[in-house]
């Protein structure tokens, strides 16, 4: 873990301060990028989020307390050190109360401000990873470069070491049980059984012979003992998938097992204890279920210690094109196809369209494409008939802030999606180039910072 894996974005409207903020942070080996105004730096976080923000608190516009405030809606784990040639005790409670890491006031102490970075560095999020390494071997699967997704997959992992149970939140297709086996695999439990079950697919009257077993003439057809999932997954993980679904005479008896770590067959007078770990997953909302009586409240916080939520694929639309491309080489291998690539065409179509099915109407539509394909390339035309919905229409949403708000995360978005390419962004918006141009300058968005190396 070295300096130079971690991205400080310096907030400052003083051009003399920030070149040397810049510089100090450069000289000790972090990669900085700055912004001269709070409202540049938002934009520039949408494209590439860095790992920590030091930000002048007074400036023209927007000032440093707004910035954290939004930076912080919308990741509550980036650290944000503040620094001001105006500080006092009350600015600095302030700050800290709202959750500011740390408050520098001008003139600094460099070493000061490198501490409170490396400490903050050091507690809120790691270093990114070195792909290729065995560490990756647990994530497998995933295909993303949304820094919401490795956020969300460091968290995944510091939970996985631990017996705590897990819930995972998510529309479906969006890898619920991807990521239940991945949460296996980075477990002390990766060499015992990840056994799985739907509880929405199994018949009330089967649940909980399937779950906890049966003991012989418990009832007509049970002509042997039968151990349940809890007992087949002893010493490995338990995937209860859908838990939403579960009926609420059995919720009770899950709720037992989490804490008694006992199970009792169907007709059986004997309990047996069992280790194992839970991790479940629902698309539904479960705190609107508890309200209405239908989820109990008690086994809801057994199972939440850990909650960890999926991204819709609408939501990380710059994992659209690597998505494509990774069904594309499966299928084309599995089916003997020589396709090899999709038309520009065909790649705007799969960014601009709604996926309400998530990534698992993405891959039945790549797939779809790939075996009906015969020629190399894939066109806007093939994937045309599996994507036979109409477009979502848009929320309505307050007219002045919130429509800022908006505009610049779609404008991100589109950015991000076309990797900092403004002639397909702009089509993309059904904007002309100069009106787009004119939206970006209004947000303070330079397309450059979009680009990623290939």
């Amino acid at each position: 873990m070295t300096e130079s894996q971690y991205r400080i974005l310096v907030v400052d409207d003083d051009p003399d301060i920030l070149w040397l903020l810049a510089m100090r942070l450069q000289t000790a080996g972090y990669k900085t990028e700055t912004a001269s105004s709070a409202e540049q730096a938002l934009g520039m976080a949408s494209a590439n989020k860095p790992h920590l923000v030091v930000s002048d608190l007074r400036m023209s516009g927007m000032n440093g307390l707004a910035l954290f405030e939004i930076l912080h809606q919308n990741n509550p784990g980036l650290p944000v050190i503040i620094l001001t040639a105006h500080g006092s005790i009350p600015e600095a409670v302030e700050a800290t109360q709202r959750g500011v890491f740390g408050f520098l006031t001008k003139p600094f102490d460099s070493k000061e401000l490198l501490k409170q970075i490396a400490d903050a560095l050091r507690i809120s999020q790691p270093a990114p990873r070195a792909s290729g390494t065995d560490e990756d071997d647990w994530r497998k699967g995933f295909v993303s470069r949304s820094p919401d997704i490795e956020s969300m997959l460091h968290q995944a992992k510091l939970a996985a070491a631990s017996d705590a149970s897990i819930l995972i939140r998510g529309e479906s297709g969006t890898g619920k049980e991807l990521l239940a086996r991945a949460i296996h695999r980075a477990s002390p439990r990766r060499n015992k059984p990840f056994v799985e079950i739907n509880c929405g697919a199994v018949p009330e009257a089967l649940l909980e012979s399937e779950l906890f077993g049966h003991a012989k003439g418990s009832f007509t057809g049970a002509t042997r003992d039968h151990k349940g999932l809890f007992q087949a997954a002893e010493g490995g993980t338990l995937f209860l998938d859908e838990i939403g679904d579960m009926p609420l005479p059995l919720q009770v008896k899950i709720l037992r097992v989490l804490q008694e770590k006992t199970v009792r067959p169907v007709g059986s007078t004997q309990s047996i204890q069992v280790d194992t770990r839970i991790v479940s997953a629902t698309h539904r909302n479960l705190m609107q279920m508890m309200s209405e009586g239908e989820f109990r409240e008690d086994l809801y916080y057994r199972l939440n210690v850990v909650g960890l939520e999926l991204p819709t694929l609408s939501a990380r639309r710059e994992d659209i094109p690597l998505l494509a491309n990774h069904f594309l080489t499966t299928y084309a291998q599995r089916y003997g196809k020589e396709v090899h690539n999709f038309s520009p065409d065909a790649i705007e179509l799969l960014v601009s369209a709604p996926w309400p099915g998530n990534i698992r109407q993405l891959q039945n539509i790549i797939e779809q494409a790939v075996v009906l394909c015969t020629s190399p390339l894939i066109t806007a035309a093939m994937l045309q008939k599996g994507m036979n919905w109409r477009r979502a229409g848009d929320g309505i949403l307050p007219f002045e802030e919130a429509r800022r708000n908006f505009e610049r995360d779609y404008l991100a978005r589109l950015l991000k999606a076309t990797n900092g390419n403004v002639a397909q962004a702009a089509r993309l918006a059904q904007r002309n180039r100069t009106e787009f141009y004119k939206l970006l300058d209004r947000h303070q968005l330079t397309p450059a910072i979009f680009k990623t190396e290939e």
